[in-house]
Formats: structure tokens, sequence, C-alpha cells
């Protein structure tokens, strides 16, 4: 296995095929991370952080299995199979890779559980329902001045046109009030 290392992104190479994954460095500190969700939705960020352990993990299974040797477990069952010394990786070199992939498992597993204690705490029921019921409230207020400022604009807009329809029905005499 050749290995680029690259702080933000492993890439393992193994014949056809390039296995790659993005990694990060160790845990960013507290108020690093935390100016970061300030900026980006907590959830989105935890789906995101997800998405990545997802990934790694498929890739170091991918790694794992496409680049270990077969080993005898148990005198009583026999090895029926043998790789190519060029399609699996020396143990030194696979137990060293191994060991990486444990810490960039270990790491982006912080990463998310830091994320998960950053949530708000859940608000309880009844809190909840108090809240919806004076937003609630708000709406039935907002609705009610929003239909007398309609009612308003259509009865300026009444007095308006029977203004002007009497002003160019009178227009050579005086102009009577509308009322």
């Amino acid at each position: 296995m050749s290995k680029r290392h690259d702080p933000n992104c492993q890439t393992y190479n193994q014949g056809q095929r390039t296995f790659r994954f993005a990694t990060q460095a160790p845990c960013p500190s507290g108020s690093a991370m935390l100016q970061e969700l300030s900026h980006m939705d907590r959830i989105t960020q935890l789906q995101d952080e997800i998405q990545r352990l997802l990934t790694i993990m498929s890739s170091t299974i991918a790694y794992l299995t496409a680049r270990s040797t077969f080993l005898q477990v148990s005198e009583e069952i026999p090895i029926t199979k043998i790789r190519n010394t060029d399609k699996y990786d020396p143990p030194e070199l696979f137990e060293a890779n191994k060991n990486e992939l444990v810490q960039d498992l270990i790491v982006k597993a912080k990463q998310i559980e830091y994320l998960i204690q950053s949530l708000p705490v859940p608000e309880p029921e009844q809190q909840q329902a108090n809240r919806l019921q004076a937003l609630e409230q708000q709406m039935q207020d907002a609705n009610e001045e929003y239909i007398q400022a309609v009612d308003r604009a259509k009865n300026l807009h009444r007095k308006i046109s029977e203004f002007l329809r009497t002003m160019l029905d009178n227009a050579d005499g005086p102009v009577e009030p509308v009322r």
C-alpha cells in the first residue's frame, strides 16, 4: 500500500483502486469548534461528520480486506487460498496502517461526540406547549391586525375612488366632501 500523507485527506492506492477519505487532525480546541458551530447549523454539521465517519469505516474495511493476507487461525482449518505478495502489505506496514486507521476512527468519533454534547438541551414538553400557544396567540393577533389594515386600505380606496368619480362628474362645479 502506498500512502501519501496529507493531514486532511488520506489516500490508499492498491493496484487499480484508490481509496481516499477525509480525516482531520486531532480535535480542534473547544473555543475554535464552538466558533465554527456559530457559523453552521449544528445538526447539519453532525450529519456531515457522521457521513465522514461512515466513509472512513467503509474505506477501512475495503483496505483491510483487500490488502491483508490469509492467516491460519486454527490447526484444524487449513488455508485454501494464497495471495500473491504484491496483493497484500508486509505485516509491519499493514499493522502500522491498521493502527493509523484506528486513530482516524477515534478522532472522528471524538469530534462527533463533541458535536453531540454541544447540541442544545431539549426543552421540556410543557415549555414547548406554552411557547407554541404563545406563538399561536401572536399569529392570531398579527392576523387580526392584517385584516384591519386590509379593511382600512379598502375603505381608503373606496373613498378615493368616490372622490375622483365626484371630481370627474363635476368637472365644472364645486366639489362636495365625501364622508
